[in-house]
């Protein structure tokens, strides 16, 4: 008899999470620096970071594809923020006009921010719906909990990059968004283990949640 149980989904690696997730950022920063000028040239940065979007939009569908081929899915969050970048990085391309690829992670987390939180007050862990991940022995009181605090930390995401995007130049907001935010979302990430631990998480299993953390890069 044939079997027709359906494959296990196939989870990500550490890299490879880093890749799909921060990938087309990476290239958006590459590209800028390759296209724009010496010295200060307000027309050739304009049409660097036109030329720099626009590689950032086919890196992005790029890992998207990636994401199908390599795991077999795409989760919700991945989807969407594939979508704003194509969206608001085509209306920078169309519109010349760097706010709208600058504005979009505003959008991007402003959204996910309350979406978990109108879940979180309706009981509903909308987080494990999003990652599409399970995480062995975490109890609902702890997805709750994670949705919850992952909701407030992408909302403080939001406010910064507009602080950011509204004090710095374009290159510079754009290294923020490697560093700081990169750096601001594993040590977010990290933090949330003890609480796990404490409703149920798997200790051999707590190195998937760095693997499934939401996409706070693009």
């Amino acid at each position: 008899m044939t079997d027709t149980q359906t494959p296990p989904k196939k989870t990500r690696s550490g890299w490879l999470n880093v890749a799909i997730d921060y990938g087309p950022l990476i290239v958006f920063l590459l590209s800028f620096y390759l296209f724009r000028p010496d010295g200060d040239d307000s027309v050739g940065t304009l049409i660097a970071i036109i030329k720099s979007t626009g590689a950032f939009i086919v890196a992005a569908i790029a890992a998207l594809i990636a994401s199908k081929l390599l795991t077999g899915q795409i989760s919700k969050m991945l989807m969407l923020s594939t979508v704003l970048i194509v969206g608001f990085g085509g209306m920078t391309i169309l519109l010349r006009d760097p706010f709208y690829v600058q504005v979009k992670p505003t959008v991007l987390y402003a959204f996910f921010g309350v979406v978990l939180l109108i879940g979180w007050l309706r009981g509903k862990a909308f987080l494990q719906w999003l990652l599409e991940a399970a995480f062995e022995g975490l109890s609902q009181e702890g997805w709750l909990k994670l949705s919850r605090n992952w909701g407030f930390f992408f909302l403080f995401l939001a406010v910064l990059n507009e602080v950011l995007r509204m004090n710095l130049s374009f290159e510079d907001w754009l290294w923020s968004k490697l560093w700081v935010f990169m750096g601001l979302s594993f040590a977010f990430t990290f933090s949330q283990i003890p609480m796990l631990l404490r409703n149920g998480l798997d200790p051999e299993r707590k190195e998937g949640l760095v693997e499934e953390e939401p996409p706070t890069g693009a």
